[in-house]
Formats: structure tokens, C-alpha cells, sequence
């Protein structure tokens, strides 16, 4: 393979340049990491799943209208994206208590909201991504107004398809976290969705038992983070044709 040239390496991903201009490559690596990389680990197979789910929900939503940044799987742990310039927020739908909100408000983690809550984070792992409202986000010009009401839009959009589809195979969709770029098309951009969506960014439970089958087994050193992802995946109908990531590693 020619070497490529780097462009970014994250916590979870690495992009590389992309065959044709517009384009990058992105790659799903092993490594886990929590609390702002204070907790890492590799888990053999985590990039490989986290590559086809996220690729599995990307092509669905896509499928709807909802506009992302993916184009194609390449292989096992790449997929070919669009380039497009990262807006600096996260942004995280709630749906129950969990998490950081169960310790911020004293709530019971497991409680149902009364309606979904989208909260803002600015992504900077130094400041622990601080919780940031509207007027931060404008203030400091991170977003204007327009590309926030996108967001929230696209957001609420999301977590509707997401509930139904992960609810059609026995998962609760807890809360999730999602990225937004600009792509830009001459001197005009519009907000699409980026980054991922997989078991590293959402909180998913059986929905009968509420075992979490999500990154939190990770975080609280409950063991059982690759079969929990095989078993979304499993039940997402994906894992026919998968590669065997647990036992005997990736073929």
C-alpha cells in the first residue's frame, strides 16, 4: 500500500487523505479510551465493529435524508468520507437519565425524561468539553444561529430513526453523541452529520433486562465490551458477513 499522508489522528479514529479531492479516508483503530483518555486499552476487533455499524446506520440514515459524511466502506477498518470542516461541539440527545446527567442533577440513572433533552458540549478534551449553551456557542462563533436550529433538527430526526430501528431488535437508545461538519460547496456550506454513530457513542440497553451492550462497560471495568458490540451487531443483521472478532481475533 503507498503511504498516505495523515491529516488527523483522534482518540478512536485516524483520517487519512482521500483518493480524490473532498475526500478522506477514515480509519477505526482498536484503541478504547474514557474520562479524557485518563482510562485507555486496546480491544482486539473494536475498530472493525465500530466500522460496520457505523456504516450500517450512516448508509440507513442517509437512506432517509438525513445528510452525512459517509460514502463507501473500504474494507475491514477504513470507510471513505467527505472532507468536511468539524463544527467544535458535541452534541448529545438524551432520551433517559444516564451518566454525566444522572451526576449532575442527582437523578436516578434508568429514569425516562419526559421529552428528549439535546444538550451542547464544546469538544476540547483539556477543558473536560465543557457543557455549553446557545449563547456560548454564537458568542464565540463556533455556529451561527441557523446552523444550530440544523442541528437540532437533523438531532431530533436522528434520535427518531435510531430509537425505532434499535427498538425493532430489542435495544433501548438511551442517549447518544453525535458530531456536525460544513461541507462546503463554493462560497455555501451546509451542516451534515459526521464523525460515527456506534456503541462508542451511544448508550444502548437490552430492552428487556437493560444490560448495557455499550462503551459504559468499558468505563465502569464491567468486561464483556466486544461481545456486547458483536451482540448490536448480531442483532442489527450485520454480523453474517462479518470477520470472527472474538474468538481466534479478526481473519
Amino acid at each position: 500500500m503507498n503511504r498516505r499522508k495523515k491529516i488527523y489522528e483522534g482518540k478512536a479514529k485516524i483520517l487519512y487523505e482521500g483518493p480524490e479531492p473532498g475526500t478522506l479516508i477514515q480509519y477505526f483503530k482498536d484503541d478504547a479510551t474514557a474520562f479524557n483518555s485518563q482510562k485507555k486499552a486496546v480491544l482486539e476487533g473494536k475498530g472493525v465493529l465500530n466500522n460496520r455499524i457505523s456504516e450500517f446506520v450512516m448508509t440507513r440514515l442517509n437512506g432517509i435524508g438525513v445528510q452525512n459524511h459517509f460514502i463507501k466502506r473500504m474494507n475491514l477498518r477504513e470507510q471513505l468520507i467527505r472532507e468536511v470542516e468539524m463544527i467544535p461541539l458535541e452534541v448529545v440527545c438524551r432520551n433517559i437519565v444516564a451518566g454525566s446527567m444522572a451526576e449532575r442533577f442527582g437523578l436516578p440513572e434508568g429514569q425516562a425524561l419526559p421529552r428528549s433533552i439535546i444538550e451542547f458540549y464544546f469538544k476540547d478534551d483539556k477543558l473536560g468539553d465543557p457543557l455549553v449553551t446557545e449563547e456560548h456557542i454564537t458568542a464565540f462563533n463556533w455556529a451561527n444561529t441557523q446552523e444550530i436550529d440544523d442541528m437540532l433538527a437533523t438531532t431530533l430526526r436522528v434520535n427518531d430513526y435510531l430509537s425505532g430501528m434499535f427498538g425493532a431488535v430489542g435495544i433501548t437508545l438511551v442517549d447518544f453523541k453525535i458530531e456536525y461538519g460544513r461541507l462546503w460547496e463554493g462560497d455555501f456550506a451546509r451542516v451534515i452529520l459526521a464523525d460515527e454513530i456506534s456503541p462508542d457513542s451511544c448508550r444502548l440497553w437490552d430492552a428487556t433486562t437493560n444490560e448495557k451492550l455499550d462503551k459504559d462497560r468499558f468505563r465502569r471495568d464491567m468486561g464483556g465490551v466486544i461481545e456486547s458490540y458483536t451482540e448490536v451487531a448480531r442483532r442489527l443483521g450485520i454480523m453474517k458477513d462479518m470477520p470472527r472478532v472474538i474468538e481466534g481475533g479478526v481473519s
